[in-house]
C-alpha cells in the first residue's frame, strides 16, 4: 500500500477521513476541554476504543466493529445497567440481576 497525496483542503478526495473526523468531533471534542495534550491523547484513545467496542453503526446493521453480540434478558429480575464510556459522555447498557 502506497499513500496518495490530496489536494489540501479537499474532503471530497478523502471521505473516510474526513467522516472519521467529523465523528470524533461531534461526539467527543465538542463536550469536553481539552487541557493538555496527554489529555487529548488519552481521550482519543479511550474514543476508539469505545467507537470499535460499544457504539453502534447504522452500516454494520446496529452492530459493532468488534461484533458485541446482543445479551438477552438473562431473568425477569434483570435490569439495564449503564456503564460508563469515556469518563461518562457515552454508556454501554448491560443486563445485570437485581439485587
Amino acid at each position: 500500500m502506497k499513500p496518495k497525496r490530496i489536494a489540501y483542503r479537499s474532503p471530497w478526495q478523502n471521505p473516510v477521513a474526513e467522516r472519521w473526523i467529523g465523528t470524533l468531533r461531534r461526539e467527543l471534542l465538542d463536550h469536553v476541554v481539552v487541557l493538555s495534550q496527554q489529555h487529548l491523547i488519552r481521550l482519543v484513545k479511550s474514543f476508539i476504543r469505545y467507537y470499535h467496542e460499544d457504539r453502534c453503526h447504522l452500516g454494520l446493521d446496529r452492530d459493532t466493529p468488534d461484533r458485541r453480540s446482543a445479551t438477552p434478558r438473562s431473568s425477569p429480575n434483570a435490569k439495564v445497567v449503564a456503564l460508563p464510556r469515556i469518563g461518562g459522555l457515552h454508556h454501554r447498557y448491560v443486563w445485570r440481576e437485581a439485587a
